[in-house]
């Protein structure tokens, strides 16, 4: 290491930082975004939105399973809660077609909790389709996908290691921004955006590898079980089978009485209730309560449960929640809520969600930052074709991508509601919106490229509002919209984004005013008398600088 231990460091972390930064920033932008995956999903799905819980909630949805599925092998029966207002109903089916190589392929219904409706949302992947596009992107192999987002976090863990070491005055500069600097500007953006949250950035990206980490390495428990990781998950996670087959016809107990005791038992309401074997002799019955989220809960299951006779109505076993877990689990529990935030309230979910908006800008500013210093470097001279490139991809990955994101969350309300195939065209006008950006951005690579795409972005995000209340009623403007926060929030978000948008454009055609006007003046600066001497040079660029 002939130039030093910290601007060896700074090369590494400017090349791992660009050659998959356009990656990272699409998955930082969806995987933020999944934070409200299940509110994007409440606000894509208009027909739900007037469902309002009641006490006859769930002798409404047992009736409900019990005239769709009555001769169902199971039945799983989650009732609403702060994030969905809908009763979800899923049985599985006593058939061998509902088998598939040993996964259950089950079927599911949607039950308005006020009048026990069936409803028939339109067909959209929702926040579903971000959270996924998150791990696994789209139209790809799914193992390529994972391993080429598993590759490029181990870039991003590089970069936030390389860059700790490479900024010695990380610190004080989290405190020091020069607006209108160019280069430095954009430097002092991204160390603010780095160190606000540097635990967040570490944690979100190690715990990314983590989750993956049966897949990345495997060999442990290949050289232990003969199958590989799945006889591993087999043995620590045995499929409880309580019974194989069905038992006689027999008419079932009355649900009332149970979900009293175990609302009475546990002092918390009841959120879900499953029946093994239902309209069977041998029908089992099992009501969960809420409880209060710890961070290493595991991922299903372990909330309290009273399981009983579902003829007889007896009381077979007594659940309460807490069993001891092996400490490996707990902090691998512990890593994996962290990444996912199942353990969060609405606030810790909201200061996550702006730590992931801090982390788009954080690559962000890295990408613009390698491009603002080779711009200068030219001293007035034509970009090459590499340069073009490389900024015609950041638009793409930036602006492109917001707007793919807008016109997604149009396309839901523009679609017609029949449509075939609905959700895979929601998913397509994403990717049309994306390619049409990129294509753009490649033929503008330039400031005239960044004004247009701040100009769609700014409109797009503003009208979604606007479109929502010609659409629907249950918006910003509606008691509906409040009645469930989520909806009236989605608007205010987008109007927040739209003004963001807009004030990035002003900033952007306000100095391409100032610049078309010519050179500013300088002041003038007092003759440097001989005996002075020269003016002391500064010293040498730092390693910041040389990133």
């Amino acid at each position: 290491m002939k130039a030093g231990l910290r601007q060896s460091m700074a090369w590494l972390h400017t090349w791992s930082g660009l050659l998959l930064g356009w990656l990272l920033l699409a998955m930082f932008v969806t995987g933020t975004s999944a934070y409200f995956r299940e509110e994007i999903s409440l606000w894509m799905a208009p027909e739900l939105h007037h469902s309002q819980p009641s006490p006859d909630t769930p002798a409404l949805a047992w009736a409900a399973l019990n005239a769709k599925a009555p001769d169902a092998k199971s039945w799983d029966l989650q009732l609403p809660e702060a994030r969905s207002p809908v009763a979800q109903l899923r049985w599985q089916p006593d058939t061998p077609q509902a088998e598939d190589g040993g996964r259950r392929r089950g079927e599911r219904a949607v039950m308005d909790a006020g009048t026990g409706e069936l409803l028939e949302p339109r067909a959209s992947r929702g926040g579903d389709f971000l959270y996924r596009f998150h791990f696994e992107l789209y139209g790809v192999p799914r193992i390529w996908a994972r391993w080429l987002v598993c590759v490029a976090t181990m870039f991003m863990l590089v970069a936030i290691i390389s860059g700790v070491i490479t900024h010695k005055k990380i610190f004080k500069d989290f405190f020091t921004f020069r607006p209108g600097k160019g280069q430095r500007s954009w430097l002092d953006s991204h160390n603010a955006t780095a160190v606000l949250a540097l635990p967040f950035h570490f944690m979100i990206t190690y715990s990314g590898l983590l989750i993956f980490m049966v897949m990345l390495m495997p060999w442990g428990m290949n050289a232990a079980y003969q199958d590989g990781w799945r006889g591993f998950f087999q043995d620590v996670f045995p499929r409880d089978e309580a019974t194989t087959e069905p038992g006689a016809p027999a008419a079932m107990t009355d649900i009332a009485p149970l979900l009293a005791r175990t609302e009475a038992t546990f002092d918390q309401p009841v959120r879900r209730i499953s029946v093994d074997w239902p309209n069977r002799d041998n029908a089992v019955i099992h009501i969960s309560t809420d409880k209060a989220p710890a961070i290493t809960d595991k991922r299903r299951g372990g909330n309290p449960t009273l399981v009983f006779n579902g003829v007889t109505g007896e009381l077979l076993e007594t659940q309460p929640g807490d069993e001891a877990v092996p400490g490996a689990f707990r902090v691998y529990n512990l890593f994996v809520n962290l990444h996912l935030a199942r353990f969060a309230d609405p606030t810790v979910r909201w200061l996550f969600f702006l730590f992931g908006v801090g982390g788009t800008a954080m690559v962000a500013t890295g990408m613009l930052l390698w491009v603002s210093k080779r711009t200068q470097q030219l001293r007035g001279k034509a970009p090459g074709a590499a340069l073009r490139l490389v900024n015609g991809l950041n638009i793409a990955s930036l602006t492109g991508l917001l707007a793919a994101l807008a016109a997604y969350f149009a396309a839901n309300r523009l679609l017609p509601v029949e449509l075939a195939a609905r959700e895979s065209w929601e998913i397509r006008v994403f990717f049309l919106t994306w390619l049409l950006a990129l294509g753009h951005a490649l033929l503008r690579p330039d400031r005239r490229g960044w004004i247009e795409q701040l100009a769609a972005n700014t409109a797009l995000w503003a009208a979604l509002p606007l479109l929502n209340v010609a659409t629907t009623d249950s918006h910003l403007f509606s008691a509906a919209g409040w009645r469930h926060g989520a909806l009236a929030g989605f608007d205010l978000v987008c109007l927040i984004l739209a003004g963001v948008w807009g004030y990035a454009l002003w900033r952007v055609v306000q100095r391409r005013t100032i610049r078309g006007q010519g050179p500013l003046p300088q002041r003038s600066r007092p003759q440097q008398s001989m005996a002075q001497g020269p003016r002391s040079k500064r010293g040498a660029r730092t390693a910041e600088d040389s990133a």
